[in-house]
Order: C-alpha cells, then structure tokens, then sequence
C-alpha cells in the first residue's frame, strides 16, 4: 500500500493523480445533479483528437483514468522489478509522460463504441430512413 501511496503522490504522477481527483469530484457533481455530462460540450471539440461522439467529460475522464493507470502501473512495476539505480530513477519520471500518448490511443478505442450510448440527434436513425422512403415513394 506504501509503495502504491508512493507512486500516486510521486513526481510527475501527482499531476495526474490530481486530475484524477478533479474528475471523480466532477461525477461526484453529476451523480447529485449539480452539473450535466454534457457541461463542456459547448467549449471544446474532439473530433480532431479521434475522441467525438462522446461528451467532453466522458472522453476526458476516460483519458485521465487510463493515464493515471498506465503511470502508477508502470512505476509501480519500474520499482518492483528494475533496481534502485540513477537509470531506473530516470525512467520512473519519464514513464507517466509517456503514458499520456498510449492512454490517448487507448482512449480513442475505449470511447468509439460510446457513440452509440450518446446519439447527436434524439430520436432513432431509421426512423428518418423510413420518413424518407416514405416521402420519395408518394
């Protein structure tokens, strides 16, 4: 528990273990009722992060998340396994930067078939189809 304490809190961990904490707080608000998934919507577009489809909060919340697991994980296994030594030390603090380009990947799969959970239009896709059809036919 000390060591997953360790790399939690260490440098550069704590900037994501903080994000972290920002948004289980965020949901936290969602879950009362405070706030809405769809907040953030309006201030940024992902499409040219490969991440539309989904609202702002659930792709960004799912990029934290799996960030800050790629990181603790990965130094959490860098201190189990490698040996206390200045190269070790040097890969412990680049290991979470470049976790951040994975997670981003990762993320990207993990939010594509969300699209499907989180229509742009409310309403089902074939019902315009067969309103077309329809209206072509008369």
């Amino acid at each position: 528990m000390r060591m997953l304490l360790s790399a939690a809190t260490g440098p550069p961990t704590i900037l994501l273990t903080t994000a972290l904490v920002v948004v289980l707080c965020f949901w936290l608000l969602v879950a009362v009722g405070f706030t809405s998934v769809g907040s953030f919507d309006a201030d940024a577009n992902l499409r040219a992060w490969g991440m539309d489809g989904v609202p702002v909060a659930v792709a960004v919340s799912t990029l934290t998340a799996v960030a800050w697991f790629l990181s603790v994980g990965g130094v959490l296994l860098l201190a189990a396994c490698a040996p206390p030594c200045p190269a070790s030390g040097l890969l412990r603090m680049v290991w979470p930067v470049a976790a951040l380009p994975v997670a981003w990947r990762l993320t990207c799969l993990f939010v594509r078939p969300l699209h499907r959970l989180f229509p742009d239009e409310p309403g089902s896709p074939h019902r315009g189809r067969v309103r077309d059809h329809v209206d072509h036919a008369a």
